[in-house]
């Protein structure tokens, strides 16, 4: 074998470290990449996770080993001032030379900072890398308002940044509208109204002139229109700008406004020189997403690895974000210019959902969509455009809310060719997927390991699942809802099987309907069954059953400790009870935080503490909230007429009686609850598994809505109701989705491949089609009847009580749980924190 060449790569961010990764085993080089950071590639679109508990490491790319099984040669703080072209060299500020046979150029891009009079005062900062984070998070100790000054995909982030940090945030963009490059004007308002809606200001079509001292804040900044705002910190996030002071200095080819030079096969203007990512530019364009910096890697190092039909061929920029918890997709020419393009839009004020289709002139293809507030269409209308697949005859039903008799329409996979993308990030094709499954990949996960399919930003992960689907019955294998391999049946099946014959102990279903010793899929499952039926002390002679959470009646946290989450109902709590949680937290050191379900979760204590602190508690009148089992969860409330002037019901009365009724339920999944006072909705009880919502005339009753991962919205089950009826409805639901969703199912999903929609779930729920509604609420007022607060009964217990140290054989406590100080409150230390022990567990 020959000798290698010398490969040196200069930058390592995710489209460097992407190179590395697609660069062949048996490529002909010897490789060295020359960093600037200080430490290896990590993921840039993740950075905002860093002030919401995760470290640089959670973020980091290159698996452990990397570098030293490729034979890289990583070179961190190791920052590249020339090149020599002529002598193949480069030249690093340490004073090291390294020489070449072909170079790649992967610098990236640098944010582009206004150059308005103040923009280099203390406090005020760009958004890019981790160290520019850590210096935000410094800036930030003892400030209370921050602003970001850009309103684009990054400026977004940092305003999210920004809030997490406990600032109050403004978002100051030059354009009339945020995200003025993927939505239009309609979808521009929408996103406003909804992340205003979150307590972020939004100040568009203003231009910052100068930056100066400000007088209740550090800083104020003066707006060409005469108004100003005071902050006391600033973060740019005005736009990027290419790397390419390097190879404008060693004269290679670069764009009048920037940006390296590139071919199809992402080679510079000198042939041994390639360029991939935010540096480079490919027929006059910048991509400034990652998805097209993946593409280019991977053909630079096929082509530097003997393919010469390697070729980039331009990217796709659509995108699918989660903006401050709104959901924001974009897809084509959201800006309808192409020449006779036609659009159908859809706007739900009160659901704050904005959608828009693109056509062409003949309305027969699709040429570009905007979702704003809800993207699940994302995929399909991805699919559309790239591919040009034909128009249905009513395009709009595609972005109008499903009927609600309409069954869900199937996904339409079997119409794509081949060539679809399934994930853009990784360029995964729908063959691709195909050729996985048929080389026996069964599972999502042996997938996404295949493929890297949904190992980026993850938003293809349903369309990899229902492909997954699709492919595995396409070839004649049946696609089981069986339970796991102990028990070949639904969890439904189960239910009724247990209920019939009164089955009472794991060892007896499994005697008579599985085999086998069980396992940590089938074991906790069907423990949550026999507590939907029997409601009998969770721990009593299921405990070996549990998951850990239920195992110790408490949310297990990242860092080992637990949450404990006393009961609330309704959110109403008196200033007794309230003084009780404080002196609970001050005594045992626990972190303390509101809820977005109207309660008071208390962090950071370990497996010794909890019945320590749960008997104080129950002292001051508390029950357990339930918060660590799938069961009811809480019913959220607003004042309603006690208090509003706008209400017209008793909404926390009446969610005070309702969380009383179903406190203990236990259910497939977890169930959150809403009472709103009015149609002002302050409760938000069209995003929970059950909404109320007052009328003049009594209440209307909502049913599947999610806030979860996927929203969704709550489909009217019946309107203006008296209050036993409405309860009737309630009892009747609960406990048909009790009796027939799937394991680990939340209503929204279930109400999705319930056969017969919405209108089969009224049908049985408020015409009592199938002759079980008397049936349904008994089953409900014996949970009802039998409920008893699962944290008085484990104090109460002695042996119990024995389940609660951390080592079987030793009282000794777990001295590994660690926590800092930050923003007057414990949090758990991270890897590099715990170094140094900072405060040693209360």
């Amino acid at each position: 074998m020959g000798a290698r060449s010398r490969l040196v790569v200069i930058g390592h961010g995710m489209v460097g470290h992407r190179f590395l990764e697609a660069l062949p085993a048996q490529a002909p080089f010897e490789v060295t990449v020359l960093a600037e950071e200080p430490r290896p590639a990590y993921d840039r679109v993740q950075l905002s996770a860093l002030f919401c508990g995760k470290t640089p490491t959670d973020l980091a790319l290159a698996a452990e080993g990397f570098f030293a099984r490729a034979g890289i040669d990583l070179r961190l703080n190791e920052r590249v001032t020339r090149i020599d072209r002529r002598a193949h060299r480069v030249c690093t500020q340490t004073g090291a030379e390294f020489g070449y046979e072909k170079l790649v150029l992967a610098t990236g891009s640098y944010p582009f900072v206004p150059p308005v009079p103040g923009h280099d005062r203390p406090a005020c900062h760009v958004y890019r890398t981790i160290e520019d984070l850590d210096a935000i998070r410094a800036s930030a100790r003892g400030a209370q308002s921050g602003v970001v000054i850009g309103g684009g995909l990054l400026g977004l982030e940092a305003a999210k940044a920004l809030r997490d940090l406990g600032l109050a945030t403004h978002v100051v963009e030059f354009a009339p509208r945020l995200m003025a490059l993927q939505v239009d004007e309609g979808g521009g308002a929408m996103l406003r109204r909804r992340i205003t809606a979150l307590g972020v200001l939004v100040h568009t079509g203003r231009s910052t002139q100068q930056i100066t001292d400000g007088v209740a804040a550090r800083h104020a900044l003066k707006f060409a229109d005469g108004s100003s705002l005071e902050a006391d910190l600033v973060v740019f996030s005005a736009g990027i700008r290419p790397r390419d002071e390097l190879a404008r200095a060693a004269g290679l080819a670069v764009g009048a406004k920037g940006g390296i030079v590139i071919d199809d096969a992402c080679r510079t203007s000198d042939p041994d020189i390639h360029a991939i990512g935010e540096c480079a530019l490919w027929n006059g364009r910048i991509f400034g997403l990652v998805a097209p910096g993946y593409q280019m890697a991977q053909v630079a190092a096929r082509h530097l690895a003997g393919d010469a039909a390697a070729a980039f061929a331009g990217a796709d920029t659509s995108t699918r974000l989660k903006l401050l918890g709104v959901e924001v997709a974009s897809v084509g020419d959201t800006h309808a210019a192409t020449p006779g393009a036609r659009s159908y839009a859809y706007w739900d004020e009160c659901g704050g959902v904005y959608k828009k289709l693109i056509v062409d002139e003949q309305g027969a293809r699709l040429l570009g969509a905007i979702l704003v507030g809800d993207a699940s269409q994302y995929g399909s209308c991805l699919q559309m455009m790239q591919l040009g697949l034909k128009l249905p005859e009513h395009p709009e039903e595609i972005i109008l809310p499903a009927r609600a008799d309409a069954r869900a329409e199937g996904s339409g996979l079997a119409a794509l060719p081949g060539s679809a993308q399934i994930c853009s990030c990784n360029n995964v094709s729908k063959e691709t997927v195909c050729a996985a499954v048929a080389n026996g990949c069964t599972t999502v996960g042996a997938l996404k390991k295949a493929t890297r399919a949904a190992t980026s930003c993850g938003g293809c992960a349903p369309l990899l699942t229902q492909l997954l689907q699709a492919e595995l019955k396409r070839r004649g294998a049946t696609v089981e809802n069986h339970l796991c391999e102990h028990f070949r049946h639904s969890r439904q099946d189960l239910y009724h099987l247990i209920r019939i014959a009164g089955l009472r102990s794991f060892e007896q279903v499994l005697s008579a309907h599985g085999r086998g010793l069980g396992c940590d899929v089938c074991k906790p499952a069907v423990a949550s069954i026999l507590a939907s039926c029997w409601n009998e002390f969770v721990l009593a002679a299921r405990a070996p059953l549990q998951d850990t959470n239920d195992h110790f009646l408490a949310n297990m946290q990242k860092d080992g400790s637990y949450s404990v989450v006393p009961r609330v109902p309704g959110g109403e709590i008196t200033p007794e009870k309230l003084i009780a949680i404080g002196q609970v937290a001050q005594k045992f050191g626990l972190y303390t935080k509101i809820t977005g379900g109207q309660r008071i979760d208390l962090f950071g204590a370990q497996v010794h503490q909890l019945p320590l602190i749960w008997k104080e508690l129950i002292a001051a009148g508390f029950e357990s909230g339930h918060a660590y089992g799938k069961a009811m969860r809480t019913v959220k409330s607003c004042v309603g007429s006690t208090w509003c002037r706008y209400g017209v019901q008793d909404s926390v009365g009446l969610a005070i009686r309702l969380e009383n009724r179903y406190k203990g339920l236990r259910s497939p999944h977890k169930i959150k609850l809403g009472v709103s006072g009015c149609s002002r909705e302050c409760a938000e009880a069209q995003a929970k598994d059950v909404g109320v919502i007052a009328t003049e005339k009594g209440w209307n009753l909502y049913v599947c809505g999610n806030g979860g991962m996927k929203p969704r919205h709550a489909e009217l089950l019946a309107a203006n109701l008296d209050e036993a009826t409405l309860v009737r409805y309630i009892d009747r639901f609960l406990m048909f989705y009790v009796r027939t969703a799937d394991r680990l199912q939340r209503t929204a999903s279930w109400r999705d491949n319930l056969e017969g929609g919405l209108t089969y779930l009224k049908q049985v729920v408020c015409d009592d089609k199938l002759g079980i509604a008397a049936d349904l609420e008994a089953d409900m007022q014996r949970v009802v009847d039998s409920y008893r607060c699962e944290w008085k009964a484990a104090i109460e217990d002695p042996v119990t009580l024995r389940r609660f140290r951390h080592f079987v054989n030793s009282e000794t406590t777990d001295d590994g749980i660690v926590f800092v100080r930050e923003r007057g409150q414990i949090r758990p230390a991270s890897r590099a924190e715990r170094g140094v022990r900072l405060e040693a567990p209360p």
